[in-house]
């Protein structure tokens, strides 16, 4: 079990991509923290990986609020005793989780704001979080996710593909440079598309199919682990190779 005693940290962590990384890191050995807005799924989902004999713990938090994502990290402390690993899997396109599609111009600014905090500023702050315990451990690794949305740009979701950008570079990066002196590392996963949601298999990529969400999660997993000790400071696609297709 390469994450027997290790304690990760994941927001987003009662659905999609980001329990089920928890619950592939529970079954290499880790503590898992699962942190997210819905309260009765988190004890769900937590109570399912005790089952199986994974140890795991919940935090109730909305990432945009820095004083709940502060809270999440002091959970995972006074319950397993650190945070070795972080991973940012909240977030969402705003005019998908906001039922909203009016075009950029009339869109309310309120939607903006939310994609933005959401995408942006939550990673941010569960970055910033993160680091503090980390930096007091001399050691960690962090996780951001980015989409390949922040590659390409999307007039249907500008603040989503406005803050994946950010953080696939500016936070990553920078990141990066400030951790390496507490001998933390710091690297972004973007994905292409995933089947998480029907509407994702129409993507093309060169290999011509969206990923299967245990792929991206699998790599996830290998950038975590001691095996990836010489890595930090990336973005890394994971698109079936949409990012070398022509477009025009």
């Amino acid at each position: 079990m390469q994450f027997q005693n290790k304690t990760v940290l994941i927001s987003g962590g009662a659905s999609g991509m980001g329990l089920l990384c928890g619950q592939c890191f529970a079954r290499q050995g880790a503590n898992v923290v699962l942190a997210d807005i819905n309260e009765q799924a988190l004890k769900e989902k937590t109570a399912e990986i005790t089952a199986f004999g994974g140890k795991a713990a919940f935090a109730v938090c909305d990432v945009r609020d820095y004083a709940q994502v502060t809270s999440a990290c002091e959970t995972a402390v006074s319950v397993f005793g650190a945070v070795d690993i972080l991973i940012n899997c909240a977030g969402g396109a705003e005019t998908r989780v906001l039922n909203h599609h009016e075009e950029f111009k009339d869109m309310p600014i309120s939607v903006y704001d939310w994609g933005i905090d959401v995408n942006l500023k939550g990673q941010f702050y569960f970055d910033h979080a993160a680091m503090k315990q980390m930096a007091k451990q001399k050691q960690g690794v962090i996780i951001n996710i980015g989409s390949i949305t922040g590659e390409e740009g999307c007039s249907a979701n500008v603040a989503y593909s406005t803050a994946k950008s950010g953080v696939m570079n500016g936070l990553t990066k920078s990141l990066a440079r400030y951790g390496a002196q507490y001998n933390v590392r710091v690297v972004c996963v973007s994905p292409g598309p995933v089947l998480t949601r029907p509407g994702m298999a129409s993507m093309k990529t060169l290999q011509g199919r969206a990923a299967q969400p245990q792929e991206v999660v699998d790599f996830i997993l290998y950038l975590a682990s001691d095996k990836a000790a010489f890595i930090t400071g990336t973005n890394h696609f994971i698109d079936g190779g949409r990012y070398a297709m022509e477009r025009g």
